[in-house]
């Protein structure tokens, strides 16, 4: 984050991975796209459009490199092309993955193809149809005039036969890039909030590599067009963390982690250290705590049987050391988290009132904003499990329509809330969080 105001620019093939909506496959399919190429001998960066943390770690493992987010409100739209005019710098192929529908949200992932000039790549799933395959591509290419769509993948067929049929049916100006047969190797096990954990998956690499096959065998190892991004350097961050020692909790329970949070505070001059609230019996040497979101309920037996993790973390608290708790983070530091799988009741690290259940449907999702006076952090929510406190919250943050959002507590040396925030986007902000 230096040389601020000079343009860069980068050229590489660059495809943005879309579909009609989600369940069409988008996700696998970029990932066996990625290792494919990786497998080929070719550097690939890959991107995910929008809040989410579980496919850029499918993602990260496909393709060897870290997996940035980037999306229009989220991320800015300058930061995006940073991003990727940096990694087309340095890359053989940069794919962005993108979320939900096409069209989907606001900005879409449309919206960000359109922004840097990049076709969209729409994968749909051709199970359970024919023609009207065809009808659907057809739409996603003339929805909006200012987005490119040349090419679509047909994913899920079930014969050559039914792979003619969904290419005849196309219009003249849309061909047909690939034709997917249904395999094993593109089916990830998924959970309440999404896709199982890329390290919780024994057979993941060749897994990929069994789905990257699939992909050469259908002929989809050539590369796209090539796409010219230019972006200005961002601003450097003030050094605000200078010689603060932050400790990360990362593990199977705490592993929801933005690059780009790291790379801020690194930026800002923090010295970071990781460490397992599962398996370690002290914390490193450090000045604050960042306990960032997971799956805190699906191992509270062993977080709660950690009793000498479960001491260094409240000695820390009560020493009046900064502690920040985001979403599986909060959850940890409150009375009682409710085990999903037996309705136990394990008590966790007690820093602040209440009792934490799993609810039968989804409690929240959206973006996010915390408004303060130092300044916007921009992020978003996603959880099932629901908070029960006489605490009263301390703010809380807006939606991106202007209603009310996430409570944001604050219980001496600890700030919580189910809120992910993205670090960049308000420096002093996080450096205040991290200082107390």
């Amino acid at each position: 984050m230096s040389d601020q105001g000079k343009t860069i620019s980068g050229t590489a093939p660059i495809a943005m991975i879309v579909a009609p909506g989600s369940g069409h496959g988008k996700s696998m399919v970029t990932a066996a796209l990625a290792r494919l190429h990786k497998n080929e001998g070719r550097t690939v960066r890959v991107f995910k459009h929008g809040p989410d943390y579980l496919d850029p770690m499918v993602l990260e493992r496909a393709s060897g490199n870290p997996v940035y987010q980037v999306h229009g409100w989220m991320t800015g739209d300058d930061e995006i092309r940073w991003r990727l005019a940096e990694a087309a710098q340095e890359a053989d192929l940069v794919l962005v993955e993108g979320s939900m529908g096409l069209f989907d949200g606001d900005p879409s992932s449309a919206d960000l193809a359109v922004s840097c000039g990049i076709p969209a790549l729409p994968v749909i799933g051709a199970n359970a149809m024919g023609q009207t395959f065809g009808a659907i591509a057809l739409g996603l290419a003339r929805y909006r005039d200012d987005l490119a769509v040349h090419e679509v993948i047909a994913n899920r067929v079930g014969s050559s036969y039914h792979a003619q049929l969904v290419k005849e049916s196309l219009p003249e100006d849309i061909s047909l890039l690939g034709a997917i047969p249904r395999s094993e190797s593109f089916d990830i096990p998924d959970r309440h909030l999404g896709i199982v954990q890329a390290n919780e998956i024994t057979n993941l690499d060749q897994q990929l590599d069994a789905a990257a096959e699939v992909l050469k065998e259908a002929g989809l190892d050539q590369l796209p067009s090539e796409v010219t991004i230019e972006a200005s350097l961002p601003t450097a961050p003030p050094r605000l963390l200078e010689g603060h020692r932050i400790a990360i909790a990362k593990d199977a329970a705490f592993a929801f982690i933005y690059p780009g949070n790291v790379d801020l505070l690194e930026a800002m001059g923090a010295e970071l250290s990781f460490f397992s609230p599962l398996a370690d019996s002290e914390l490193p040497a450090t000045d604050a705590l960042w306990l960032p979101g997971g799956y805190p309920e699906l191992h509270g037996e062993q977080l709660a049987a950690n009793t000498a993790m479960k001491a260094a973390i409240r000695a820390h608290h009560q020493a009046g050391k900064p502690i920040y708790a985001e979403c599986g983070g909060l959850m940890a530091c409150t009375e009682t988290l409710v085990d999903p799988a037996d309705g136990r009741e394990h008590s966790l690290y007690g820093l602040m009132p209440g009792r934490v259940s799993m609810a039968p449907k989804r409690i929240a999702l959206g973006i996010q904003a915390l408004n303060t006076e130092k300044g916007e952090l921009r992020g978003h929510t996603f959880h099932h499990s629901q908070l029960e406190t006489d605490v009263e919250p301390d703010s809380r943050t807006t939606k991106k329509n202007g209603s009310e959002g996430e409570r944001v507590f604050r219980v001496g040396s600890l700030t919580a809330s189910y809120f992910h925030g993205y670090f960049p986007t308000a420096p002093e902000l996080v450096a205040d969080l991290f200082k107390g």
